[in-house]
């Protein structure tokens, strides 16, 4: 192909998957603001006149059941995110620093963690959290997350610090700062770009998850916001409205927050490409 082809097909193609990604949105968007009555036989229509019944409907549900998940879900996120960001920077650093064949093994071994898909272990991780008596608990959930997202953080990490001149590390060291003290005042605060990625990879993932959820904290121990979703559905559910109120408002904490973290997030990603 020439350039001529070239400069109005790269557009087309564009235009293309941006509909494709956002028909779903639209979707979502004008029913949440349309009379119940009027998504099944015009669900792609505008909503006119708007109306904000469907967001009452779920926020006024006499089991609060949006409310507790979604309170549930920022608990399980934030501190599943938290450890997981302070876990993962510290191994990295150690892993991208250290020559030691142990190292090595542990980097290996974090590689095959991530091939594994989630379903796969579900079963003897539900073994040990009833072993632990964690089951049906939000700790145990937290725990499981921290365990299992763990890799793609020191990963993400490790090709950060190598971009961390390791003369700013060793000058530290001959002012007579120890190990610890020279990562968290000297590395960490450079990682920021890496942590706002980890951050949000594992925070969205960590948010829109819902067979962990459901599995580990069981039909009467508690829900999350997709898990609330799905039992938002009855068998006989008409009410799509409401349905689709509950997944716009499921979405908007978990949006923000990305918003919040975007100055950096590209930075995160690019970062560890520029040493290997």
């Amino acid at each position: 192909m020439d350039d001529r082809t070239h400069a109005w097909l790269r557009p087309l193609v564009a235009v293309f998957v941006g509909a494709v990604f956002f028909l779903p949105l639209y979707l979502v968007l004008v029913n949440v603001f349309k009379p119940g009555s009027q998504i099944v036989p015009h669900p792609a229509g505008l909503p006119v006149p708007p109306t904000l019944d469907n967001v009452s409907a779920v926020l006024s549900r006499p089991d609060h059941l949006f409310t507790f998940g979604l309170i549930n879900s920022i608990a399980v996120t934030a501190l599943s995110i938290t450890i997981l960001t302070v876990l993962s920077a510290m191994l990295g650093h150690y892993l991208a620093r250290s020559r030691h064949v142990l190292a090595k093994v542990v980097m290996v071994t974090l590689l095959c963690g991530l091939m594994i898909p989630v379903p796969v272990i579900l079963e003897p991780i539900t073994g040990v959290l009833k072993a632990l008596g964690l089951m049906t608990s939000l700790q145990g959930l937290i725990l499981v997350n921290v365990g299992y997202y763990v890799p793609f953080g020191v990963l993400l990490f490790m090709g950060f610090v190598r971009t961390v001149p390791l003369e700013l590390e060793e000058a530290a060291e001959l002012d007579g700062a120890g190990k610890l003290r020279v990562f968290w005042q000297v590395v960490f605060p450079l990682l920021r770009p890496a942590s706002a990625s980890v951050l949000i990879f594992l925070g969205v993932w960590i948010w829109n998850d819902f067979l962990t959820p459901l599995i580990i904290l069981g039909p009467d121990s508690g829900t999350t916001v997709t898990v609330g979703v799905y039992r938002a559905i009855g068998q006989h559910q008409s009410d799509f409205g409401a349905v689709f109120a509950f997944m716009f408002l499921a979405t908007l904490p978990i949006l923000v927050f990305y918003l919040a973290l975007q100055k950096n997030f590209v930075k995160g990603l690019t970062g560890g490409a520029v040493k290997g």
